[in-house]
C-alpha cells in the first residue's frame, strides 16, 4: 500500500518549493556537520534586539553532571515591569542541530505582544552529546531561570516551557521532571510540533519519505545520533522520549498544536488527548495542510498568521487566568 498523507496547504507548498532548492526534506547523520554552518539558520544580535526595544543578556547557571554550566540568551522588553511572566524556550532542531536563538523570534513576538520576559536555553547537541544530556541541561537551565527570575524583572511563579520540534519534545519533557524532582512547576506548557517518540509506531511517524521537512529519514537520524542502539529499545526515558510516559497527571495546563503533513502529526495527537484523559486542560490544534515548521518557514501564509495568533490568544488567556 503507498504512503498517503492529506495534501499541502496551496500556500504553503508554494512555499515548500522554494526551500527544497536550499534544504533537503531528507537529513542524513553526514549532514549535520554542514547544516549546523548554514546561514539560514544564523540569527544576528539585530534581528532579536529590534531597533534596541529588545535588551539581549547572557546568563550562565550551574549546569547538570557532566556539564559546568548551561547557557541562558535573556531577552527582556525595554521598559518592561518587575514581575513578568517568563516563557522559558527551548530551540528545535531534531537534537542534532540549532542554537538557543533558533526560533526564538516567534516566542519573542509573544513577549513583545503581552509583556514578558524570553529565556531560550543553550543545550548540548548529538551524537557528540547523545541522552540525556539535552534533557538535564534543559532541566538545569529551568532551575536556573526560576532562581534568577526576580533578578532579570520575572515571576518565577509564572514560568511558561515552550518549544518547537525537538525543543517540543523537550519542554514535555522537562515538565514531567519537574513534577517528578520536585522542581519549579511550570505555569503551562507550549509544545509546537512537538518531537516525542523514538519508537516510529504511528502512520505518519512513516508516512513521509523524500517530501516535507523532516520527513522519516531525518527523524530517524535525529533519535539514532540522541540514543543510538537503545532507539526503539525499552531503555529510553519518558523524559527524553515523553510519549512513553503512562503517567500524565500533575502537568500544567497545555497548547498541543502540529501540521496535518508531518511526521509528529499522530504522536502530538495521542498526547494531546492522553492529557486531556489525565484530567489536564489542553488545547489541541492539527493545522490543515501545513508541513513540519510551516509558520517559520512562510510566515506571511494565512495559515501561519492563524496558527501564530490562536498560540498567542492561548498564552494571554493562561496569563490572565494565572
Amino acid at each position: 500500500m503507498p504512503r498517503t498523507h492529506p495534501p499541502l496547504d496551496p500556500e504553503l507548498a508554494a512555499a515548500l518549493t522554494v526551500v527544497h532548492r536550499h534544504l533537503s526534506p531528507t537529513i542524513t547523520a553526514e549532514d549535520i556537520e554542514e547544516l549546523r554552518v548554514n546561514p539560514l539558520f544564523a540569527v544576528p544580535d539585530e534581528d532579536l534586539t529590534r531597533d534596541g526595544t529588545i535588551h539581549l543578556r547572557n546568563r550562565s547557571v550551574p549546569g547538570p553532571a557532566g556539564a559546568s554550566e548551561v547557557s541562558l540568551l535573556v531577552l527582556r522588553p525595554v521598559g518592561l515591569a518587575a514581575g513578568a511572566p517568563i516563557f522559558y524556550y527551548m530551540h528545535g532542531g531534531g537534537m542534532i542541530i540549532g542554537n538557543n536563538r533558533t526560533g526564538v523570534g516567534a516566542v519573542l513576538d509573544w513577549a513583545v505582544d503581552i509583556g514578558a520576559i524570553v529565556v531560550s536555553v543553550e543545550y548540548r547537541l548529538a551524537p557528540e552529546h547523545p541522552d540525556p544530556a539535552p534533557i538535564e541541561d534543559c532541566y538545569a537551565g529551568l532551575l536556573g531561570t526560576h532562581r534568577l527570575a526576580t533578578e532579570i524583572g520575572g515571576d518565577p511563579n509564572r514560568i511558561v516551557v515552550t518549544g518547537a520540534s525537538a525543543g517540543g519534545g523537550l519542554a514535555a519533557g522537562v515538565a514531567l521532571l519537574a513534577r517528578d524532582r520536585g522542581g519549579p512547576q511550570p505555569l503551562g506548557q507550549l509544545l509546537m510540533c512537538p518531537m516525542l517518540d523514538d519508537r516510529f509506531i504511528t502512520p505518519s511517524s512513516r508516512e513521509l519519505d523524500g517530501a516535507g521537512i523532516w520527513d522519516t529519514t531525518s527523524n530517524m537520524t535525529g533519535w539514532n545520533a540522541l540514543l543510538g542502539e537503545r532507539r526503539g529499545g525499552s531503555d529510553v526515558s519518558i523524559y527524553t522520549a515523553p510519549a512513553r510516559a503512562t503517567d500524565l497527571t500533575g502537568l500544567p495546563t497545555s497548547f498541543v498544536d502540529v501540521g496535518s503533513v508531518e511526521t509528529f502529526r499522530d504522536e502530538d495527537i495521542h498526547y494531546a488527548a492522553r492529557l486531556l484523559q489525565a484530567g489536564v486542560q489542553t488545547e489541541l490544534h492539527v493545522w490543515p495542510g501545513g508541513f513540519h515548521g510551516f509558520d517559520g518557514i512562510a510566515p506571511q501564509a494565512a495559515l501561519s498568521r492563524t496558527a501564530s495568533a490562536t498560540r498567542t490568544a492561548w498564552v494571554r488567556r493562561l496569563l490572565t487566568a494565572g
